[in-house]
């Protein structure tokens, strides 16, 4: 299978995780951590179920793949997430030495990866991170259309 064609199916599952996320009433942003092309993890955002501000998808899955290979260091793992990071999401995947980042749709309002912020590709810091954005885009960002209209007519989710 191609690189395209995976980085698809991977992206896939974490809009699977996002649809959970949606169904809880939660921001639907789902995410995967994958090892040679196994996903090892899956999360999605639960800031409002845990009442955690930092209980985002990516952090989520980060720190369970990290103890699911009981290592901190990430540097083989691809992370698939449906939503360009923020910059607490972004500074934890340079933390972790994160050696890839997949995303779908960009966030203009609070990206920290290409949109707002470039922190990943920021030579200032020990580790750069690997990044491909716009795989199954239109698809990432209709479930978050969906969502806010959603909220913003008082529909049920």
């Amino acid at each position: 299978m191609d690189s395209m064609a995976s980085d698809a199916q991977f992206m896939s599952s974490a809009l699977n995780e996002a649809e959970k996320a949606f169904q809880l009433g939660e921001v639907p942003v789902g995410a995967v951590l994958v090892i040679d092309n196994e996903i090892i993890a899956g999360a999605f955002n639960k800031r409002e179920t845990d009442f955690d501000p930092t209980a985002h998808a990516e952090i989520a899955v980060l720190k369970a793949g990290a103890v699911k290979i009981r290592n901190w260091r990430l540097s083989n793992a691809t992370l698939y997430v449906t939503k360009e990071p923020c910059i607490m999401c972004a500074g934890a995947m340079v933390n972790s030495r994160l050696g890839r980042l997949v995303y779908g749709c960009s966030d203009s309002k609070g990206g920290g990866v290409d949109s707002l912020f470039h922190l990943l590709s920021d030579k200032r810091l020990n580790h750069q991170v690997e990044i491909t954005s716009g795989v199954l885009a239109e698809d990432c960002a209709l479930l978050l259309k969906r969502f806010f209209q959603a909220r913003r007519v008082k529909l049920p989710v």
